[in-house]
């Protein structure tokens, strides 16, 4: 049994045409198309509502939108499997949630990661091939997009209640793989607590967890016979042009008597993608093995996790300011330090609690979102 699994996926305005004329070959290149049609399922993370109804949520970020006409080439690329548990599939509310289930139910095409309902969105996704049983379970953090028990959304990462649903689904199957959406952008090694979900995943049953949403590739590890990849990059998203969106990985699994994972390298060609070349392809996995060194020492983690922390808290720090114009230009002459003189150390101990204490984080964000 072969599969394939690639990131994220989202049609943009430079590609577009292409998805609407099916043009499969121009996308990905012959090379990339025999490799997808010679495997016997192929899963990929659809990273933008299909609509033709522009009704985009109040949220901080982009309200990403594709018309359902691109479903052409989607359909295409020919999925076994479309995740759909990502913080970009209420973008445009639940009318664009809904239409994107309908039109690949009526495409024939299999998602998993969404539902009407948290229970629904739960729902994993079994496959089944020459009495073999794989089951897929996606989830995403928190982040605009999450399924509640009576509102449809994407199924969120719970740490009370996702261990125990891959607990249930490797009862039933003989493999399990868990696609986690989340993760921070541009980051190439995990946190020390998505490393700690992960891990508790795999103890859970799962045989490989994928970490996808970080749109770069990161590195990998092996732990308890399982193995756990912190971020593969995109599959096909012309969204940007920094350094992070210009490689991705594969990841293409072979499972018989026993699993063996193979990563293959793809490349941003403008705005479509095609297979690495040998020269490409070896230093992208040159890479991706030298992180994925580093991270066998724990203390790497932490120390490295903490100097990148130290980068973004006064863009952080920033952020809850709000977007008042003479602060973000007084905070841009002083470098960033005008924002550090509104902060008393008793205020920013108050924000501290607030967020770390699961008390008062509750009754905040419960207020939030009744305003």
């Amino acid at each position: 049994m072969q599969l394939i699994i690639a990131g994220d996926l989202a049609p943009t305005p430079s590609n577009i045409e292409l998805f609407n004329n099916g043009n499969v070959k121009e996308l990905l290149g012959e090379e990339l198309c025999f490799l997808l049609k010679n495997t016997n399922f192929f899963i990929f993370n659809l990273e933008v509502p299909l609509t033709d109804e522009e009704t985009p949520i109040k949220k901080c970020g982009l309200n990403l939108i594709a018309p359902t006409s691109t479903i052409n080439g989607i359909k295409a690329l020919n999925p076994s499997l479309i995740s759909l548990a990502n913080n970009h599939i209420l973008d445009q509310g639940v009318q664009g949630l809904k239409s994107t289930e309908r039109i690949l139910t009526e495409e024939g095409i299999p998602f998993v990661g969404i539902g009407d309902n948290l229970s629904i969105a739960s729902e994993p996704y079994i496959i089944e091939h020459n009495g073999m049983k794989v089951g897929i379970y996606a989830c995403a953090e928190h982040e605009f997009s999450i399924a509640t028990e009576n509102t449809p959304g994407a199924n969120p990462f719970d740490p009370l209640e996702s261990p125990d649903h891959v607990l249930n689904l490797k009862s039933r199957c003989d493999y399990v793989i868990v696609l986690y959406h989340g993760g921070k952008e541009h980051y190439r090694y995990p946190s020390p607590y998505l490393q700690k979900v992960c891990r508790k995943i795999v103890e859970k049953g799962a045989d490989l967890v994928i970490c996808q949403h970080s749109h770069c590739i990161g590195c990998y590890e092996e732990y308890k016979d399982s193995m756990i990849v912190y971020g593969q990059g995109n599959f096909l998203f012309d969204r940007s042009d920094n350094e992070f969106w210009q490689t991705s990985l594969l990841i293409k699994l072979e499972i018989s008597d026993k699993s063996n994972v193979e990563f293959i390298p793809i490349v941003k060609k403008g705005n479509v993608v095609r297979i690495a070349n040998k020269e490409q392809g070896k230093d992208i996995l040159d890479q991706f093995q030298k992180r994925s060194n580093e991270i066998k020492n724990e203390r790497f983690i932490i120390d490295n996790y903490k100097e990148y922390a130290k980068q973004m808290y006064s863009s952080y720090l920033a952020s809850m300011h709000g977007n008042n114009l003479v602060f973000k230009v007084l905070n841009k002459i002083s470098g960033h330090r005008f924002v550090h003189m509104l902060y008393s150390e008793r205020s920013l101990l108050k924000i501290r609690n607030v967020i770390e204490c699961e008390a008062h984080r509750e009754m905040f964000l419960t207020g939030l979102n009744n305003k």
